[in-house]
């Protein structure tokens, strides 16, 4: 199966079965979603496609007990109960470029999911969030007199104070940051909750110490990569005897990740960078509309998701009935 998933005029939804290729182009990239996306799309639908021809099933269209012993399988493995919607997601996503109603809407299997949620609980593992003086303390580990110090700080400063995801953060490029004398002004294309390429804005501000200084840090980093535009954060080359330089290569989000864990703790992830930003925001007293300015969250729901705020001990009203 194609990992862009494509589709073509014969395979539309209902009522845009003779359109133009023109049309159809589009209609492709409505349905198809992010990049991301389709490639976790397309690897979940090799896996449900590998599974149907195993069990002498048909994949597409596919029927509803299908579709349920599939999502049985994958929590009998045990599979995470993200992991199982999000193969639920793909299967939907199949049926609906091909014109198909989808089995996933089907009342009876939302009682299967409902019985597989009881089991698995509803609690998903979530990236912790780190405290402000980890994060410090992994700064000053930090070797600054070399590239990779100045490029790994700049990072883990950025993330942090830009609540960016990890998909967000590497695809960055120099000509999307704008310095002013407030604030680095950082202008996004495209994000996972702006599919439609209207600009987003985020503002990073300046930090006294210039240790800690996301703003300095990026400056710094840009003099050792010198140039004005291509991809802000990239993998180093490696000569022997000699210190690593820049690459032309973007940074992957696997990557990302491990430089965070590399410095922070193997407990932590890139996405602790944007859940450490809500946590430490929320503790601090900042209103949902000031979080969602930076975060670009599109409700208060999402905030509560990402903010890690499970510690009974630090977050407890009981601390202040004054007894």
């Amino acid at each position: 199966m194609s990992e862009l998933i494509p589709v073509s005029t014969t395979l539309l939804p209902a009522g845009l079965s003779s359109v133009s290729d023109a049309v159809a182009r589009y209609v492709e990239v409505g349905l198809a979603g992010a990049a991301n996306t389709r490639r976790a799309y397309a690897a979940d639908l090799r896996t449900f496609e590998q599974y149907c021809r195993d069990h002498d099933l048909e994949h597409l269209p596919a029927a509803v007990p299908t579709v349920a012993q599939y999502v049985t399988h994958l929590a009998d493995q045990p599979r995470k109960l993200a992991t199982i919607r999000r193969h639920l997601s793909a299967i939907a996503k199949a049926h609906e470029l091909a014109g198909y109603q989808t089995p996933t809407d089907s009342k009876q299997l939302a009682v299967v999911l409902e019985g597989i949620t009881r089991v698995l609980g509803k609690r998903q593992k979530q990236a912790p969030a780190f405290s402000v003086d980890e994060l410090k303390r992994a700064i000053n580990g930090l070797d600054l007199t070399t590239p990779a110090g100045l490029r790994d700080r700049a990072l883990l400063l950025l993330g942090f104070a830009g609540a960016f995801r990890r998909s967000e953060l590497v695809a960055l490029n120099v000509e999307h940051l704008e310095l002013t004398p407030q604030a680095l002004m950082i202008h996004l294309d495209k994000s996972k909750t702006n599919q439609f390429g209207e600009v987003e804005d985020k503002a990073v501000f300046y930090a006294p110490d210039d240790r800690y200084c996301p703003v300095r840090s990026v400056q710094a980093w840009l003099e050792v990569l010198g140039r004005p535009t291509g991809p802000l954060f990239v993998s180093l080359k490696r000569v022997p005897k000699q210190v690593a330089q820049p690459s032309p290569f973007r940074l992957s989000d696997i990557s990302a990740n491990k430089l965070v864990q590399q410095h922070l703790g193997a407990q932590y992830s890139a996405h602790s960078l944007r859940a450490s930003f809500v946590t430490i925001a929320v503790e601090a007293g900042q209103s949902n509309k000031a979080i969602k300015n930076q975060t670009k969250q599109k409700t208060d729901a999402m905030i509560e998701r990402y903010a890690r705020l499970d510690d009974v001990k630090r977050f407890n009203a009981a601390k202040f009935l004054g007894l």
